[in-house]
């Protein structure tokens, strides 16, 4: 069988799983009550023949494995058991960058039965955080940098590792009065992938509304019809304030659902999980694991015993400045030093041409997790202000400004643990879900003088290994 006929399979089940999510998502990011008429958005037939034919197929190791996985949780998905699944799904909006993702401005509960969404609800964070009592203190820094004081639902998603923000949230959800032990499940998707569904769709207009929708304006474009006049305008009637929603839903639906677009939305939804803008987390432990052997699931690993770099950014009150935001990495490690040296270049340029009521100077805590026991030598041009240990890693924690216009090269110093030596040295860079393209140069300067290069774009975590026998 032909490798593109299995890529075709292959997108159809993608589709069976995440057509859903791209609704919600839409609507979503929102807060719309929205509600699809249409509830077959995911098929009954499973191809399940698939999973074990694909053994036999000459693709990539890798793709076969994933190609099992779809497989797996479709057939879960769709089985007609009368058994209700539900799941939470969290809205984030990276324009407000924030360590597991974007901002959780809204979220959505979705129920499944015999591969029929047979309900849905969608909510504003804030309302949710309303119902909650309890004073949670916030994690540092968000008194220290935006004097926030209680942590709630819409900040649970502070760690860079996925599993740990679904805790989180199921956590703040039982302060509110819900019962997270109903979920089967829980999605992040990132309001990035809104706007990668036009470059499917196409630009589109809408009945009503002037100007045309993009992959380049779709979600400011979105924002501002939703949002700007009524934060302009406290006074006003919102009662209707996301009836675009209703109008644009189902011509996004069409446009996308035709036959040639389906493989292009496997492959838009299989590079969204690699560079964790869509992450997936299941309570069902066979499920999990599945997804954990992907790498779908967003976890930082704590059995890593290699280098490791993630620079993570969480933005302190810089409204929705990181749409204006470049980042470039540059990690040079000598081992010719007494203890091996990393010398981390971050440059920031917030390429914003003024501020407006979504754009200021941007203002982030940046943690850069390193290998544990780690040593902080110095720093330049970001305030080092915190250490501390989690995931097997130490972090080093900063405070970063960046004016509008202007760029800052931060530098960061620190030693390495003597586990990590020249001789077979690898590397895992991780990327922080949300953070867009990031450009990365790695130099590695051996004991013995010999030196190595190695330019990359982080679209997803990069892997390195360096034989110096």
């Amino acid at each position: 069988m032909k490798i593109e006929k299995i890529k075709v399979f292959f997108a159809k089940k993608i589709v069976k799983i995440l057509l859903i999510v791209i609704v919600i998502a839409l609507v979503g990011f929102f807060a719309s009550s929205f509600l699809m008429k249409d509830k077959q958005l995911i098929l009954k037939n499973s191809l399940s023949v698939i999973g074990s034919v694909s053994r036999f197929l000459p693709i990539p190791a890798d793709e076969k494995k994933e190609l099992e996985v779809v497989n797996k949780i479709v057939s879960e998905l769709t089985m007609n058991d009368e058994k209700v699944r539900t799941f939470l799904i969290l809205l984030q909006n990276n324009t407000e960058l924030r360590p597991g993702g974007g901002f959780l401005g809204q979220y959505a509960i979705v129920q499944i039965k015999n591969g029929n969404v047979v309900s849905t609800k969608v909510e504003d964070a804030n309302l949710l955080d309303q119902r909650i009592e309890a004073k949670i203190p916030t994690p540092y820094p968000f008194e220290r940098m935006i004097q926030l004081k209680n942590w709630k639902f819409r900040d649970s998603n502070f760690s860079p590792d996925f599993p740990t923000n679904v805790e989180k949230a199921k956590y703040f959800f039982r302060l509110a009065g819900g019962n997270s032990k109903q979920f089967d499940g829980v999605i992040a998707v990132n309001s990035q992938v809104f706007d990668n569904l036009f470059t499917l769709t196409g630009p589109i207009t809408v009945p009503g509304y002037a100007g045309e929708f993009n992959s380049e304006n779709a979600s400011r474009r979105l924002e501002e019809i939703v949002e700007k006049a009524y934060i302009m305008n406290p006074e006003l009637d919102t009662q209707n304030r996301k009836a675009i929603l209703k109008t644009m839903a189902p011509i996004i639906m069409q446009k996308l659902l035709t036959l040639g677009n389906i493989a292009k939305i496997a492959d838009l939804f299989h590079n969204e999980m690699k560079n964790r803008n869509v992450m997936l987390n299941f309570t069902d432990q066979n499920l999990q694991q599945a997804v954990a052997s992907v790498h779908w699931d967003g976890t930082v690993p704590k059995e890593w015993d290699g280098d490791y770099l993630m620079a993570v950014d969480a933005n302190m009150g810089a409204l929705k400045t990181d749409y204006y935001m470049r980042r470039e990495m540059n990690y040079d490690v000598d081992f010719t030093q007494e203890k091996p040296t990393v010398t981390l270049n971050i440059k920031y340029k917030n390429i914003a041409p003024y501020g407006d009521w979504r754009t200021s100077d941007y203002h982030a805590y940046l943690r850069v997790y390193a290998p544990q026991s780690a040593t902080f030598v110095s720093s330049h041009m970001v305030s080092h202000i915190s250490s501390d240990d989690e995931f097997g890693k130490t972090y080093f924690g900063f405070k970063v400004d960046v004016v509008m216009g202007t760029e800052v090269d931060g530098q960061i110093v620190y030693t390495l643990p003597d586990s990590i030596t020249s001789d077979n040295y690898k590397l895992l860079i991780q990327k922080q879900s949300g953070a867009g393209n990031v450009p990365v140069t790695v130099h590695v300067k051996m004991k013995d003088g010999k030196q190595y290069s190695q330019q990359q774009t982080l679209l997803s975590d990069l892997n390195l290994q360096y034989n110096n026998q």
